[in-house]
């Protein structure tokens, strides 16, 4: 199945996140963009094409999403995704599988920390419910659109991990 424009997915495609270690180069992102391209173009779930398309954010942010109408994505094809996504981390050095890190903004730069990092920046009152993070468990396009994905600490997992 082609390859369709990210703009061009439903509200309800399902949508995978990889956070970047840090920003991407316009070489990196170049490659980024191309691997998965690649990957999406012979991308199937039991044999059927899926219709998926991809994208990247704040040159940090890998998105790829999946419109299921046609075909739904399956525990193998997210496998699979996923170890694309590792062999280009090794490829080009910067961590993209690891979801355990907080992202969020410190003014207009994106911070990345692991999760007793942000809780100690929290009980300090350096990050508070009003930080901005990045949300990167949601899970469709719609919620992307519709500005779940960076938000207030207070309206995403972090308000109960560490508020």
């Amino acid at each position: 199945m082609p390859r369709i424009p990210f703009e061009k997915l439903p509200a309800d495609a399902r949508l995978w996140i990889f956070p970047a270690s840090r920003a991407l180069t316009e070489t990196e992102r170049g490659r980024v963009l191309a691997e998965a391209d690649t990957f999406i173009d012979q991308w199937m779930a039991h044999g059927v094409p899926l219709a998926a398309a991809r994208d990247v954010r704040h040159d940090q942010f890998i998105l790829v999403g999946v419109d299921e109408h046609a075909a739904g994505v399956s525990g193998c094809s997210i496998d699979a995704l996923t170890r694309r996504m590792a062999h280009l981390q090794s490829a080009l050095g910067v961590e993209l599988v690891e979801n355990g890190p907080v992202l969020y903004r410190n003014g207009e730069k994106i911070e990345r920390v692991p999760r007793d990092r942000f809780a100690e920046l929290a009980s300090r009152g350096d990050v508070t419910p009003d930080t901005l993070v990045f949300d990167n468990t949601i899970a469709t396009v719609g919620d992307l659109r519709s500005g779940r994905w960076e938000v207030p600490a207070r309206d995403a997992w972090h308000a109960r991990a560490f508020f």
